[in-house]
Order: structure tokens, then C-alpha cells, then sequence
């Protein structure tokens, strides 16, 4: 069985884990981006994220998809989006119901994708709307992975400029990473044994507070109104009287 939740001080006394194979960066649809797109396709299930260049401020437009994670096992494709867009053979593996592409919240990914090119996502799991089968609250992709794999993630480059000229070694290592251990985390899960989590266990918010009953108004009791009419009563010798 798994934890319910992991805290900050258990998850950095983990070991550090990052994607170990090979990492390619693509930014035009050259011969390197059409081996990318065959292996792609041969793939029955590959990691899935995105990465947008950071706002810092409310009033500031969002910047849109940058960058396109896609990982296999032994590979994992970055796929640079402001340069080389999302060309219709990339956006039919994410239409691909056969091609299974893990992920995290990943409905607001595609719907940041859509805006780059129209499709009908298909064949897209959601770690998030899972791991609670398995007796996991935390939906983070750093707590599911400490949780599921026992790893640590770094999560350094989150917030730097996924627009850069060049990415750096450590944005290109965490990009990887991410897509490819969502891979590993859908694949650990299937291996495991469901243990769902209970609707107290799920939302522990509700018995710390929980809903108070509304009390019961109490109607007034109705008042009588006198009758217009005077009631009759019947005398023994059934004539009628005014009472």
C-alpha cells in the first residue's frame, strides 16, 4: 500500500532521480523531427507534459505552450512549439486513442495545445484522476512521485523561460523528466494492488469542519379564524336552536 500524502522533509530525504536516456531537442520538422515522429508512433505508451514561459504578474497575457514533452522508455523529444508549431503529424499521435499519453492535469495541456493547432485528443490518462484508487491523496507530480516510485524530482526550472534562444542542460533534464516519470508512475500503479481511498480519507477537510445542519424553522401555529356562520345546535326533540 501506498501513503496517503508525503511531506516536504520525508521527500527531500529521498534520492534524486532524472530521466536516463536520451534527450532531443527539435525546433524544425527536419530528418531528426521525422525519426522522432516514427518512433513516436510506435510507442504504445509515452510520458506526457507541457511547459509555458512563466507569468509574474496578473494583469500579464499568458504566454502560451513553449515547449511539448513527449517520452518513451529510452527517449524522450522536446518539441520547441514557438518555433517549429504543432504540425499536424505531432498532432495525430495526440489523437491517437493507441498511443497512450500519461500525464498530470492534463486537460489543461491539451487545451493550451488546441490553441496551436485544432484535434480530438484521444488515448490521455490523467495520474491525478487515478492515484486516489490506490490509497494516494497527493496529486503533485513531485509528491506521486516520491509516493509511488520513492524519488525525488527537482522542480528548479519550473518557473524559468521555456522561450529561451537555447534551453539549458537543466531545463532540457527537467522537461524529460517530467513526461518520462509519469511513464514510470502509470506503470508502477498498474503493477500495484488498488486500495481506494474512503470519502473521509479523500476530503479530511469534512471532519475537521463538518457541514452544520441548518435548524428547523418553526412555522407559527395557524390561528383559527371565527366562523362567519353561527353553528347550530340540535335540540332532543331535533329542532334546531342558535347556539
Amino acid at each position: 500500500m501506498y501513503k496517503i500524502s508525503i511531506s516536504p522533509e520525508e521527500i527531500s530525504a529521498l534520492e534524486l532521480a532524472a530521466f536516463p536516456g536520451e534527450i532531443v531537442v527539435l525546433d524544425s520538422e527536419d530528418e531528426a523531427y521525422k525519426k522522432a515522429i516514427a518512433y513516436l508512433k510506435r510507442q504504445r505508451l509515452i510520458g506526457f507534459d507541457t511547459e509555458t514561459r512563466p507569468t509574474f504578474s496578473p494583469d500579464q497575457r499568458s504566454n502560451g505552450t513553449a515547449l511539448l514533452q513527449l517520452s518513451g522508455k529510452e527517449k524522450a523529444f522536446l518539441f520547441r512549439l514557438k518555433k517549429c508549431g504543432l504540425p499536424r503529424s505531432l498532432a495525430s499521435i495526440l489523437a491517437n486513442p493507441l498511443i497512450l499519453k500519461v500525464g498530470a492535469a492534463t486537460s489543461d495541456d491539451v487545451h493550451g495545445l488546441q490553441k496551436i493547432t485544432s484535434f480530438s485528443p484521444q488515448g490521455f490518462v490523467d495520474l491525478q484522476n487515478m492515484v486516489w484508487e490506490y490509497g494516494i491523496r497527493d496529486k503533485s507530480v513531485k509528491k506521486m512521485a516520491a509516493i509511488i516510485l520513492g524519488v525525488k524530482i527537482s522542480k528548479a526550472q519550473q518557473l524559468s523561460n521555456w522561450e529561451a534562444e537555447v534551453l539549458s542542460d537543466s531545463q532540457r533534464r527537467y522537461a524529460a523528466t517530467d513526461a518520462w516519470v509519469c511513464r514510470e508512475m502509470y506503470l508502477k500503479l498498474l503493477a500495484s494492488e488498488k486500495a481506494p481511498l474512503t470519502k473521509e480519507q479523500l476530503h479530511p477537510e469534512i471532519l475537521l469542519n463538518p457541514p452544520k445542519e441548518k435548524a428547523k424553522e418553526q412555522k407559527p401555529a395557524k390561528k383559527k379564524r371565527p366562523s362567519r356562520h353561527r353553528r347550530r345546535r340540535k335540540t332532543a326533540n331535533n329542532t334546531e336552536i342558535n347556539g
